[in-house]
């Protein structure tokens, strides 16, 4: 199957057109109002760095990211496809349990039994697929997401390969690695038309998924998937699963409705189905944080963040005048790795006057972000340059 990275749709008048309908700039969201209440569950987060969309998901402000490099748990968005379990899963998370099929010798683990085999340290972004749905033109169904479905995370936990060595290795003509989630199904329904199960080329995974207990050096928490979740570096959020009770090697992608016609990229209008590209690998990515009000004449601070999806990052560039023209920006801190984001900031003199400023990141097999992102019909992944901008008044 081809990577959305490889693999473009067009809708309408072609490319052209579909630039053409979109806003040239979208202005940034604003910000959450006062009044607005953290769902009961989810009331530990910063009320002033999240937006609610709904009940299960709360995107974090544009400007809450800060430089570090790593989200705190606080800002972090939230998106369930299924109410999240009871806490009572977290009391004891050594004793949760995980089914490990595909092998040759299956058999069921516990969290404690998983930490007895190898343990790593991973830096990732956690980016929704549907990050950015909120720019796209034909009204995508689902929460309008602007940038703030994302955040970049230290995950710690056993290697899959380490998993899979130990008990036997991987069992022969297995394809992918199927992560089956943890919540409880509604009752009366097909299971496979709602559990969360997405499988993942295996090579990939063997070479960098992990089963993580730890969230930035805390156990995971349950609204973000503890206390055990599948981890796999440089694919969108969803092939992360939470809760995760069964890993299989599979010879055949799973056949539930969220991996066979769900999460996967076509044109507008057009059904989903298991030929077309599955929401997998990321894409080279990048966009201003702040400044996104008035700022004061002269020396202005351009903060963003920039990663490389699947490969790793290797420059971004900042425009103050709607990608005219473009300088290149300074990373901040530590290199995270590749799978990680990478804040930045770019020192520029400005006059007083409006300025459309906006990033754009290139990674190290020289693939460079898009300026504009073609339609898909449930506006998965809004990654172009010329939307991301904002308009910036200096006084």
């Amino acid at each position: 199957m081809l990577s959305i990275q490889r693999r473009h749709f067009l809708v309408a008048m072609g490319g052209a057109g579909a630039a053409a309908s979109l806003r040239p700039f979208a202005p940034a969201p604003a910000r959450a109002q006062e009044d607005q209440a953290l769902p009961e569950d989810f009331a530990w987060k910063d009320a002033d760095s999240m937006i609610v969309h709904t009940e299960l998901t709360l995107e974090t402000e544009r400007d809450a990211i800060g430089t570090s490099g790593v989200t705190s748990k606080d800002v972090l968005y939230i998106r369930n496809n299924l109410p999240k379990p009871g806490e009572d899963i977290v009391a004891a998370p050594d004793a949760w349990e995980v089914s490990i099929e595909g092998v040759n010798e299956p058999r069921s683990l516990t969290v404690g039994e998983l930490k007895q085999m190898g343990v790593e340290t991973v830096s990732s972004v956690l980016q929704c697929s549907g990050n950015g749905r909120g720019f796209f033109e034909h009204d995508a169904s689902g929460s309008q997401w602007r940038t703030g479905a994302a955040g970049n995370l230290l995950w710690s936990g056993v290697p899959v390969r380490a998993v899979a060595e130990a008990l036997g290795g991987v069992a022969e003509g297995r394809n992918f690695m199927t992560s089956t989630g943890g919540e409880d199904l509604p009752e009366g329904v097909d299971p496979k038309e709602v559990v969360i199960e997405r499988s993942v080329p295996i090579g990939h995974a063997m070479e960098h998924a992990i089963l993580a207990w730890e969230m930035n050096g805390e156990p995971v928490p349950l609204a973000h998937g503890g206390p055990l979740r599948t981890v796999i570096p440089g694919y969108y959020g969803i092939n992360n699963v939470k809760y995760t009770k069964r890993v299989a090697f599979t010879e055949e992608e799973s056949d539930a409705s969220i991996m066979r016609t769900s999460y996967r990229v076509r044109p507008v209008s057009v059904s989903g189905a298991p030929d077309q590209p599955s929401m997998w690998e990321m894409k080279v990515k990048s966009w201003i944080t702040r400044p996104l009000a008035d700022v004061q004449s002269g020396r202005v601070l351009i903060y963003g963040v920039a990663f490389g999806g699947i490969n790793a990052l290797d420059r971004v560039e900042v425009s103050t005048d709607g990608g005219e023209n473009w300088q290149e920006a300074r990373p901040l801190g530590p290199d995270l790795g590749r799978f990680a984001w990478r804040p930045f900031v770019l020192a520029a003199d400005l006059e007083p006057g409006t300025y459309t400023v906006t990033s754009r990141a290139t990674d190290t097999e020289g693939r460079v972000q898009e300026e504009v992102t073609e339609p898909n019909h449930r506006g998965y992944d809004y990654s172009g340059w010329r939307v991301l901008a904002v308009d910036v008044t200096v006084v």
